[in-house]
């Protein structure tokens, strides 16, 4: 008789089994929601498959849970990780937040100081975002390490528009900084705890930021707004000219990545555009307004360095390519899976 309690390693080629990449945020991820997920519980809202439900027209909800390995890294840690990530969600559907829940799993033996760090991070983390802690549930369980589940609440307002749908030809695609600093920042802190890097999570809430693009630009302008998480900005473009149908063009000179996230992402044989972030913000906008927008994110401190880095272009092949530093063009895929597991 066979042991089902017998721990079972699949292979990323075993489509009977769950494998670690399906929760990369990549086209395993898509496969998971589309084949099995969605026939069972699928309707028209979660059909939207948005960072955020909107429910009854002006309610945004949103949940994500936190499992990054180590629970701490250069410039933060999984409480700052949880509380940005919700508020971000929730910003990026043009709501307002209003509160958060929390459920913290924990381990035995799991000290209480490194609790109590994580805690205090999570009220910083939600002062500055200005919102609050509403509720919770807390469970401890065998294994190692701490597991955080948050769900946000938000209001938005019913005139706000903004989903793929909205997206024509010609409009701009802007990002607020530079690109790729979290995914490699926890990558380091886990595989080389030793190492001395200047690197950080760029980790923080941005509904400051997008409070101040949708006050300031007119609603109709800005189309799309997505937070470039688990699979980088490859994963949000791609995304767009498949939901879209057009083609998205992206110019590789006009990305911003700092210099030495960049030698690190070439140390270990990574695509910058691959890789997560958690303060970085995709907005599609009408050309008309694209300079108005980079100039009003640049107002923000987590906005100084907006820039256009692409545009939306008629063909209907649902493309995304990129022009490359020195003039060539290549296609832009979806990662398949997981490059950095336990970034989030």
């Amino acid at each position: 008789m066979n042991d089902t309690s017998e721990k079972v390693t699949p292979s990323i080629l075993d489509r009977s089994r769950i494998v670690l990449a399906h929760g990369g945020g990549g086209q395993l991820t898509d496969q998971l929601i589309s084949e099995v997920i969605l026939p069972r519980l699928g309707n028209e809202t979660l059909n939207e498959l948005d960072d955020a439900a909107i429910l009854n027209g002006n309610i945004a909800m949103t949940i994500d849970s936190y499992v990054v390995d180590p629970w701490q890294f250069p410039g933060g840690d999984i409480g700052k990780l949880a509380v940005c990530g919700t508020v971000n969600d929730l910003s990026v559907s043009g709501a307002k937040p209003l509160g958060i829940a929390l459920s913290l799993i924990l381990t035995e033996g799991f000290a209480k100081r490194d609790l109590e760090t994580i805690l205090d991070s999570i009220g910083e983390s939600a002062a500055e975002a200005d919102v609050k802690i509403v509720t919770g549930d807390t469970k401890v369980i065998p294994g190692s390490g701490i597991f955080i589940t948050t769900a946000g609440v938000g209001l938005r307002d019913p005139a706000v528009k903004l989903a793929s749908r909205y997206i024509r030809p010609g409009d701009k695609i802007i990002i607020n900084r530079p690109i790729a600093e979290h995914g490699l920042t926890v990558m380091l802190a886990r595989e080389m705890p030793d190492m001395q890097s200047v690197l950080k999570t760029d980790a923080s809430p941005l509904n400051g930021l997008i409070d101040l693009l949708l006050k300031q630009v007119p609603g109709e302008d800005v189309r799309f707004l997505r937070d470039a998480t688990r699979s980088g900005i490859a994963g949000v473009t791609t995304d767009i000219a498949t939901n879209t149908g057009y083609h998205v063009m992206l110019h590789e000179p006009d990305i911003p990545v700092d210099a030495h996230v960049q030698h690190a992402a070439d140390m270990l044989g990574l695509d910058v555009l691959e890789v997560a972030n958690e303060g970085v913000v995709v907005a599609v906008v009408s050309p008309d307004v694209a300079d108005q927008a980079v100039a009003v994110m640049r107002q923000h401190p987590y906005g100084r360095q907006a820039c256009v880095i692409g545009e939306v272009q008629n063909n209907r092949d649902g493309i995304c390519e990129i022009t490359t530093m020195i003039g060539g063009h290549r296609i832009v895929h979806k990662p398949y899976g997981e490059q950095l597991p336990r970034i989030c």
